[in-house]
């Protein structure tokens, strides 16, 4: 069994990041993000209006890594810490104030990943977080509207099977091996989709029910980039 814990910052553990030699960091690289659709990136007023009004900002110049081993007080063994050093520009309007650090650390019991690849396994977290954000927020699992707690236990099963559906739809949806990577891509992006987003592209499709003689005809009225994948995904099913 593996794991990869976020760990706090606590003040022995930064005193160890701080006191390791300058030549054993490296720069964490940046992680690359696939644009479907490229486009010329807008201004940033909002930095311009920052500088103009003196306000004070906070801004990430570099992400350097280093590790070490660590036994915490309760265990009886070493693990493998990564310290994440984050660069922190404290600046006001074009003036640096001055820069501080910022540590976080993770710890795991896996000796093979590299160090950049356990800081990503740890941050992939946050698709858990986003998924109890979705069902607080979009389909209303953790509303509790009753009184005792097996109704709501209840409620919260049958109000989730709603992002369940949306995930199977992601898992169903078929791939042609001749557009494998568009295909893969979009199942991807359907798996970690927003409950309204989804309901929005998949759910209410603004349509027209025609009934001639022994048929009936759905005519759709407005286009979205999803209904390739819709139409393919009802082939399916």
């Amino acid at each position: 069994m593996r794991f990869v814990f976020g760990y706090d910052a606590k003040a022995n553990l930064v005193d160890r990041a701080e006191g390791a030699d300058e030549e054993t960091y490296h720069e964490l690289p940046r992680a690359e993000q696939q644009i479907a659709t490229p486009r010329t990136r807008p201004a940033n007023v909002k930095d311009d209006i920052v500088r103009e009004r003196n306000y004070k900002v906070l801004r990430q110049t570099a992400q350097d890594v280093v590790e070490f081993s660590y036994r915490p007080g309760n265990c009886k063994r070493d693990y493998r810490v990564v310290a994440l050093r984050k660069n922190i520009s404290v600046e006001r309007g074009e003036n640096v104030l001055f820069s501080e650090y910022r540590y976080f650390f993770y710890i795991t019991n896996d000796r093979d990943m590299t160090a950049d690849e356990v800081i990503d396994q740890a941050r992939q977290r946050c698709d858990q977080e986003n998924l109890i954000s979705q069902l607080k927020s979009d389909v209303r699992a953790l509303h509790a509207p009753v009184n005792t707690l097996n109704a709501n236990w209840a409620y919260m099963t049958m109000a989730a099977l709603a992002w369940t559906l949306k995930a199977w739809s992601a898992l169903l949806l078929p791939v042609s091996p001749r557009w494998a990577e568009h295909h893969n891509e979009q199942r991807r992006r359907l798996l970690t989709m927003e409950f309204r987003t989804f309901r929005q592209a998949f759910i209410e499709i603004p349509a027209q029910i025609i009934t001639t003689g022994r048929r009936v005809r759905w005519r759709i009225l407005a286009y979205n980039q999803w209904l390739s994948a819709f139409f393919r995904l009802i082939d399916t099913l």
